[in-house]
């Protein structure tokens, strides 16, 4: 029986995986050169051409998917019940990865999750910010975060939020030389700064409701961003109308700096939720972190 290099096996499931020598290199704490080596040796072992290399990315040939599929999970099954060995140290321990947004990372997750952290040191968190719909089980994530309603029905999703409406809003100066909206069709006739979908590529629709009528707008306007911040930042500079999340723009309106309009048009909706896959078996940590997020009040 011919033996097989686990830490070869590995280093070619984390580079089809990340699509990235660089990044794989980074994940594995080993140089690109090293690790192009380890591939390089284990192709020529098997005789056969795992990955497709470019200038500007890295695939899995069909023999490297199929290699993927056949290993790659028992990969992830070691890590777990790694993990998992850590309920019979003293204290928990591991690493818990998490995808999110930027807003909700600054105010829930850090704020909630720091107490976690001063009580027990070995648990290290790794948060990756991404507006994209991940998927948490091909990308190695434990947990993600998302609205309510739109995640999957196979996971289990814990509130960690409560619910949130969206604002309408633009600067006093902005208002002072275009009329006020008063019907949500009136928004076509108006500068909207507008949000590119990350996962399917257009632009955001916005949809807006009031005493069953539901009514979808396609704004136009000079600025498109994919992130949120900058929408605010655009909002206060007068340069247009933006629709976000009323917990992001608050301050702004208490302070009189953006003037809300069509509050009437905006209804409540299910707030952020912690996902993750039902079939896991959580660690010590993961259950410590899942406990620190979740809303005061709510069943899991």
């Amino acid at each position: 029986m011919v033996k097989r290099n686990l830490n070869d096996l590995l280093s070619f499931v984390t580079v089809a995986r990340e699509g990235s020598f660089t990044r794989a290199a980074a994940l594995l704490g080993v140089t690109q050169s090293a690790l192009s080596q380890a591939i390089s040796g284990l192709e020529t072992r098997l005789q056969i051409r795992l990955l497709t290399r470019t200038t500007r990315s890295v695939s899995p040939t069909a023999a490297g998917e199929r290699l993927v599929k056949a290993i790659g999970h028992r990969f992830d099954e070691i890590e777990a019940e790694l993990d998992e060995l850590t309920a019979l140290r003293d204290k928990p321990a591991g690493t818990v990865r998490i995808t999110c947004g930027d807003f909700v990372l600054h105010n829930v997750l850090l704020p909630r999750l720091t107490p976690v952290l001063r009580e027990y040191p070995d648990i290290k968190l790794e948060f990756d910010v991404n507006y994209g719909l991940r998927d948490i089980v091909a990308d190695r994530f434990d947990a993600g975060v998302r609205l309510g309603k739109t995640i999957d029905k196979d996971m289990i999703a814990v509130p960690i939020g409560p619910p949130l409406r969206l604002a309408v809003v633009a600067s006093p100066d902005y208002f002072s030389i275009r009329p006020i909206p008063k019907i949500p069709n009136d928004l076509m006739a108006h500068a909207c700064i507008n949000q590119r979908m990350p996962t399917s590529g257009g632009l955001y629709v916005w949809d807006f409701e009031r005493r069953g009528r539901q009514i979808n707008v396609r704004v136009d306007g000079p600025l498109i961003f994919n992130t949120t911040q900058p929408q605010v930042d655009a909002a206060l500079a007068g340069l247009g109308v933006a629709l976000l999340p009323e917990d992001e723009l608050m301050p702004y309106i208490e302070a009189g700096r953006l003037v809300r309009v069509l509050e009437d048009w905006c209804p409540k909706f299910e707030g952020y939720h912690l996902y993750y896959p039902s079939r896991r078996q959580p660690s010590p940590a993961f259950s410590l972190v899942v406990q620190a997020l979740r809303l005061s009040g709510t069943a899991r």
